[in-house]
């Protein structure tokens, strides 16, 4: 009998997601042992007392005897003319025919790539980014170009930079706006450049908009496919964030540009969207309700709100910090301080989560895991009550300081 080990592919060795990772395991081993862990490592409004719209729940409990059966492998026709109908208030081509709903962004995000991507094909994503689009570019066979966003452009790209990594075997170029886990929200004199760039070299755009309602202190957020007309662009939603619906698991894409270009993707997409029968159809019931309802998660952004009033507690804990900088997110459901390395020469920020976990019970994402080479960031997010972010950041003023005096003592 053969005893060996079953191998599994090699593209995995490349493939990492640590906001779910070593450390997130290391957390629950802690709760096992009946330690209480702050969790402030991921993006889930339920786990903080967030409730999803009355509205959107009555909406899925009155169709509940209409979900038992496949729906389209599109969605729910209802669900896409939604959809379609909120893209075309804002001027783009929408058609129910071009949407595709899926359990989440996360599977639409495979599902796209999987559609374009040849073997060693390359897509354009930015670092730091939101680490699916990495994964997924190379479980799919492609290769992740990653162009820098750093801190000193409060982390917005530069199309030059852009423009110099293309290559005859660059195919996408994707945009996360605004960005997780930065906060950044790109301004529409940036965004025409970005597409002006995918213009002259046929590729087509990655619109991750899962952040599109989330926004702060009068920041403005400009969907990417009005501005882009006819250059291929896949937009991307759903009811995670801005609906605080994050268990639903409700996402959807829209193809818009020049329907004569996009009609093999289309098709491609529907193919692929077929292969896996239908995403599910109890959540999508929620679409055109959450889409034709009030914008509730513009209270929360709103000063007085409460996600207004927890980045503001971050900011301000960052003022205080003898170590801390922080770029003011503002967009999204986090912030990505950095380390001032001239007072910690030689931080690490892998090491420094771990020790954070261990001595503090907070468990947060080192910023290394967004696919940036620096190794002085990571993410929270804003989502605990502002109070309990004071406290998580007093710990980690304090676990710095054991880091500062540990490299006292080193170089004594």
């Amino acid at each position: 009998m053969n005893t060996a080990p079953i191998a599994t592919s090699q593209r995995l060795n490349q493939v990492r997601y640590d906001i779910r990772g070593p450390l997130s395991r290391r957390a629950h081993e802690l709760e096992r042992d009946g330690q209480t862990i702050l969790r402030l490592h991921i993006g889930n409004p339920g786990l903080f007392g967030f409730r999803v719209p009355q509205h959107l729940r009555d909406a899925i409990a009155q169709h509940l005897p209409r979900s038992e059966a496949y729906c389209h492998q599109q969605g729910l026709i209802e669900a896409r003319e939604a959809i379609a109908a909120q893209h075309q208030r804002n001027g783009v081509n929408a058609a129910a025919e071009r949407v595709f709903i899926g359990n989440g962004v996360s599977e639409l995000i495979d599902l796209s790539l999987r559609a374009l991507l040849d073997v060693g094909d390359e897509v354009l994503i930015p670092a730091p980014d939101y680490p699916l689009w990495t994964a997924a570019t190379r479980l799919n066979g492609g290769v992740p170009v990653h162009y820098p966003c750093p801190p000193e452009r409060a982390h917005l790209p530069d199309a030059g930079e852009i423009e110099a990594l293309i290559t005859p075997r660059t195919r996408a170029l994707v945009i996360i706006n605004p960005n997780n886990p930065t906060g950044a929200v790109y301004p529409r004199e940036l965004l025409v450049e970005l597409i002006a760039v995918a213009r002259r070299h046929g590729l087509v755009l990655l619109s991750d908009e899962i952040y599109d309602s989330v926004l702060y202190d009068g920041a403005a957020f400009s969907s990417l496919a009005p501005l882009a007309g006819e250059v291929p662009c896949i937009s991307y939603g759903g009811l995670s964030k801005v609906h605080l619906a994050c268990g639903y698991r409700v996402g959807w894409l829209s193809v818009s540009g020049d329907v004569a270009r996009t009609a093999e993707l289309v098709r491609a997409l529907d193919l692929l969207a077929s292969l896996r029968l239908c995403s599910n159809v109890t959540a999508q019931w929620a679409i055109k309700p959450a889409l034709e309802g009030a914008n509730e998660i513009g209270k929360l952004t709103a000063p007085g709100g409460r996600l207004h009033a927890a980045r503001s507690a971050v900011c301000d804990a960052v003022e205080r910090s003898a170590f801390l900088r922080l770029v003011k997110p503002q967009g999204a459901l986090y912030a990505f301080p950095s380390v001032d390395t001239d007072r910690l020469p030689g931080f690490d920020d892998a090491a420094f989560a771990l020790d954070l976990l261990e001595h503090e019970r907070i468990l947060l994402v080192p910023g290394s895991s967004f696919n940036i080479a620096a190794r002085n960031h990571f993410r929270v997010t804003l989502l605990p009550e502002p109070a309990t972010i004071a406290e998580a950041f007093a710990a980690i003023e304090r676990q710095l300081e054991r880091c500062a005096a540990q490299a006292n003592r080193r170089v004594a």
